[in-house]
């Protein structure tokens, strides 16, 4: 731009700012609000996804966890808490600090000195309920997150907090004094535990100071749900730590464990080699766990927000770039005056750019203003109670980028229109349009329509030229992506509703696990029950165990090759031979392996085998292993004949058989009434070795149990985007039919009637919402299937779409409804205007 033009541009600005200055203020303020909203829903997104890493951090967590002690001589030293190991673990080398969580023999008592469990069954009285802080643990390191009160001080030995579940279950309130009994570990294994025959070995008011919950325990599958009596400060536990303790956890903080901690991991394995002391209980990064299982959960809740913000940010582009467009042309006028003085063609295109483009820089500063002001709504889901620093966040990768994009593409925008808006090439089109002929004229005339239907059709389909321009391809435009948007949304919230309500789509392909306590069901008996119950369709036995896959810790499901009932396949095939095996799709990435490959089973024996992946499964929430266990996405299915004989019985059951057995029902059948079925065949197979049989239903996965802390989000952010799609597509109808008030008058002066200027006005609107519609449907289709695939996958879950045909089909008519009742006001302000007023200009 020369020093001419750009003395042009300036002076025009600044003679016709107070003119314009309307104009610019809305340009700001669309830019400044819809943008804003783009990039705050992008950032909130974004912060979402990483809320739980960031709360984690917050509590200075350990690196190792790891069983140190446990009561059960079979199990280790037969004691509750090992002092020798833990300053053993404290000296390795790369270790930090070792801090531990012991388990109290500790209950609350009622009137008569009796320890009670909560309602519901809900932690029935047993040994080891409490958990005691040693070394700080809880407090200062995996510190609790609390959310109401606060945590008890380290040398306050009757104060506690617990889980909000466990505040319910007992009818507790904080601030409550509760009188608790703390047994000796002898104590807990007389006959006469859980009555007020035995007096507990201390007695103590335990006044309730917080709740909260670890924060591994924030996002949980059913299978993890939390049981815990509460946390009881050092205070108290040292003291209790040679009588009353059953068993030992410890976390160890490993200084550099992006480096160090392969070379801690093989000292821990050293430690618990025979002969050298033993490690009772499995060992690992299980924080590693926790987070991944909370990214996959917060997924739904952040994928809504960046394509809201997405959408948002498109949706700012189109209407700025619109009545950018229109600006433009309402300069038509002046141009030619321009013109007649000696403007050049490049003034003539930089006229009113100056105005136009630092109103693009304002919006787009305000944007980011509104979009720091969004921040402190975020993150959502289950986080947010307690996410720490709440408040003003600054994502810079975001709005620095988000700015970018509102000042090149508008600014781009607004340079190309400027520059096709130039009046010598306007008259240039309209030269060439005026030597064509009509297509839609002809189309129209050969089809037979009458002059306002076919007038109303030629008015949707040509733009005409010069000052009586009409932006149809916006209003076509408008109208597919308005549809388009709506369409996608509901087909996205029809589908994640199909989720949640299909357990087979997140790996529970079967009706109820029959199974209960840790320990074995009798086989033989097992089967000739199943078999006689004309409810079952089919089932299958069913191992679980933690092994290594590559020297990775896996947990495995064993079953009989080509078993009737297996959890559902994404990719290949189920289990069919005993040397095969079916991963979860993120433990198939951790091993760095494909479909067809070989991985490494350990046995724990000493020996292992070679395993052919032949498919992936969507994995089901079972069977608590320590803290891993089968989660979509994480687990191996294999031959149950390669897990060995002290992970298939534990326990040393007399009569063996399969941990559980899935019960998948007839077509049909009723549940309620198959369940009181299973409820008695599970009776005559419990016994005291396997801690008890009894069917369950489904357990959900972390996405799914936290869906319900989305509540009413996805729907919200869903009709935010109809309707701002929806209000766009009614202002570019808007425009567009007063764009023809000019044409609408030269009809009147020829004899239409107002009902037929209403007529032609409507079939205008009705054609160019019916293109868009025919258009947008198939389009909203695809994206809302393609999003939703990308989706479950990202999830782990079968991706089955869901198109709800009757709710499209009434979008369809809901847009056409819509393009009549825009088109019915402007039509009828047409049809009332005197035509000279119109026309007095030509």
């Amino acid at each position: 731009m020369n020093g001419r033009v750009f003395g042009l541009a300036r002076y025009r600005f600044a003679a016709t700012w107070r003119a314009r200055f309307s104009a610019y203020l809305t340009l700001v303020l669309l830019i400044g609000i819809v943008g804003g909203l783009a990039m705050g829903a992008v950032a909130g997104a974004r912060r979402t996804q990483s809320s739980y890493p960031v709360l984690l951090a917050s509590t200075n967590p350990g690196d190792v966890g790891l069983g140190t002690a446990i009561l059960d001589p079979a199990f280790g030293n037969g004691a509750g808490y090992d002092p020798t190991l833990v300053r053993r673990l404290e000296r390795l080398p790369h270790v930090e600090s070792a801090a531990s969580q012991v388990g109290l023999d500790i209950a609350p008592l009622n009137a008569k000195g009796a320890p009670i469990g909560g309602r519901g069954d809900y932690l029935p009285v047993a040994a080891g309920n409490g958990d005691g802080s040693v070394g700080g643990f809880a407090f200062t390191a995996d510190r609790l997150v609390i959310a109401q009160g606060r945590l008890p001080g380290p040398g306050a030995a009757n104060e506690f907090v617990t889980l909000a579940q466990t505040v319910a279950a007992f009818g507790w309130h904080l601030g409550e004094v509760i009188p608790m009994g703390i047994y000796t570990n002898a104590q807990t294994e007389s006959p006469g535990f859980g009555t007020a025959r035995v007096r507990p070995h201390r007695r103590i008011d335990m006044r309730l100071v917080g709740i909260g919950q670890p924060a591994t325990s924030i996002i949980e599958d059913d299978a993890d749900f939390s049981t815990e009596l509460g946390w009881f400060t050092p205070a108290l536990t040292t003291p209790l730590l040679g009588c009353c303790v059953n068993f030992t956890e410890t976390a160890l903080k490993v200084r550099d464990p992006s480096v160090n901690l392969p070379a801690v991991d093989v000292d821990l394995s050293k430690l618990s080699s025979p002969g050298r002391g033993s490690i009772p209980l499995t060992y690992g990064p299980l924080d590693e766990i926790a987070v991944g299982k909370a990214e996959r959960a917060n997924k739904p809740l952040s994928l809504a927000l960046g394509v809201f913000g997405g959408i948002a940010l498109l949706a700012t582009l189109l209407i700025a770039g619109q009545f950018l467009g229109r600006q433009l042309r309402l300069r038509a006028d002046e141009a030619d005056a321009l013109r007649a003085l000696g403007a050049s063609p490049g003034m003539l295109s930089a006229d009113g750019l100056l105005g136009l483009l630092g109103a693009i820089v304002v919006g787009g500063v305000l944007a980011v203003g509104v979009a720091i002001a969004l921040s402190p709504l975020a993150p959502l889901g289950p986080v947010r109670p307690v996410y720490p620093g709440k408040g003003i966040a600054f994502d810079w990768t975001v709005l620095g980028l988000g700015f970018a994009i509102v000042l090149v593409g508008l600014g781009w925008v607004a340079g190309w229109l400027a520059y096709r808006g130039a009046p010598h090439r306007v008259a240039e089109r309209a030269r060439l349009q005026s030597q064509r002929p009509s297509s839609v004229t002809a189309a129209t005339a050969a089809l037979g329509l009458p002059v306002p239907a076919a007038t109303g059709v030629r008015f949707a389909l040509e733009s005409g030229s010069g000052r009586s321009a009409v932006p149809v391809r916006s209003a076509i435009l408008g109208a597919a992506l308005a549809v388009l948007v709506v369409v996608a949304t509901v087909t996205f919230g029809a589908s994640l509703d199909t989720l949640i309500s299909t357990p087979r789509l997140y790996g529970w392909n079967w009706n109820y696990l029959l199974g209960g306590g840790s320990g074995n069901i009798p086989q033989r008996q097992a089967t000739r029950l199943l078999d006689g119950d004309p409810d079952i369709a089919h089932f299958s036995g069913a191992y679980f165990a933690l092994q290594t896959l590559d020297g990775q810790a896996v947990p495995d499901l064993g079953l009989t090759p080509g078993a009737s009932v297996q959890p559902p396949v994404l990719t290949g095939h189920d289990l069919q031979g005993p040397r095969q095996v079916v991963l979860g799709a993120l433990t198939l990435a951790q091993l760095h392996k494909k479909l067809g490959e070989s991985v490494t089973l350990g046995e724990g024996n000493g020996k292992s085998v070679s395993l052919r992946i032949v498919g992936t499964a969507t994995m089901p929430s079972l069977s608590d292993i320590g803290s891993q266990h089968l989660e979509m996405g994480q687990g191996a299915v294999f031959s149950s004949a390669l897990i060995p004989a002290d992970l298939k019985n534990p326990f040393d059951d007399p009569l063996a058989g399969p941990e559980g057995y899935f019960i998948q029902l007839r077509p049909g059948v009723h549940t309620q009434a198959a369940l009181r079925r299973l409820t008695r065949i599970a009776q005559p197979l419990s016994n005291t070795s396997n801690f008890g049989v009894y069917p369950a239903g489904v357990q959900r996965p972390a996405e799914i149990v936290d869906y319900r802390s989305m509540g009413t989000t996805p729907a919200i952010l869903g009709a935010s985007l109809g309707a701002g799609a929806v209000v766009a597509l009614g202002l570019t109808l808007l425009a567009s039919v007063r764009r023809r008030r000019r044409d609408l008058a030269l009809l009147k002066t020829l004899g239409f009637t107002r009902g037929q200027l209403g007529l032609t006005v409507a079939i205008q609107s009705t054609v160019a919402v019916a293109i868009g519609t025919v258009v947008g449907v198939p389009l909203g289709i695809v994206v809302g299937r393609i999003l939703w695939d990308l989706f479950a996958r990202g999830i782990n879950a079968v991706p089955q779409p869901t198109v709800p045909a009757l709710t499209v089909v009434l979008i369809a008519l809901g847009a056409l409804v819509l393009a009549n009742v825009v088109a019915a006001l402007p039509g009828r302000l047409a049809a009332r205007t005197p035509t000279a007023l119109l026309l007095r200009a030509e």
